[in-house]
């Protein structure tokens, strides 16, 4: 992601959500090697990964101990637990794109409003979302997304919880 995206989202979650907005920690030199330290642009890579329907992808963003929690069932802990999950929502999927509407950035937590498009088993939806990822050391240790269960079954043509 370019300075200027970066710089953008930054404003835009100052301008939305002033009290919650800080500034993004710079990476140290030593640091620029690794995966990003930022933690916005952890967070668009993974919406680049679920964008290319990447399980694989998806699942090693998270730290080995994370922990995918959907508010209204029970969290999945540990990444090679989350793997499964992340396949079987991709492989499913003909088609997927996520599209922020708002960022918001506090220390190494990420708020995100967006919606959630797709084509699940041949079901067209979308669905409102908001996201809040805890990064460390470049990975997701902790994702907690918040949105009506039952409209994203809907949305997905699945009659039953999965």
């Amino acid at each position: 992601m370019s300075t200027l995206a970066k710089d953008t989202l930054l404003l835009l979650a100052a301008v939305c959500l002033p009290q919650a907005a800080v500034a993004a920690p710079k990476a140290s030199p030593a640091k620029e090697s690794r995966m990003s330290q930022d933690p916005v642009e952890v967070v668009m890579q993974m919406i680049k990964a679920w964008d290319d329907r990447d399980g694989d992808k998806i699942a090693d963003m998270f730290t080995e101990d994370g922990v995918l929690h959907s508010m209204m069932i029970d969290p999945i802990k540990g990444r090679e637990n989350i793997r499964p999950r992340m396949k079987f929502l991709v492989d499913n999927a003909s088609y997927m794109k996520i599209e922020p509407r708002n960022i918001a950035v506090k220390g190494n937590t990420v708020f995100i409003e967006r919606t959630d498009n797709f084509t699940f088993k041949g079901h067209s939806g979308k669905v409102p979302v908001v996201g809040v990822l805890e990064i460390r050391d470049g990975k997701v240790a902790e994702w907690r997304e918040y949105y009506d269960r039952k409209e994203l079954l809907e949305a997905m043509g699945v009659g039953e919880d999965f």
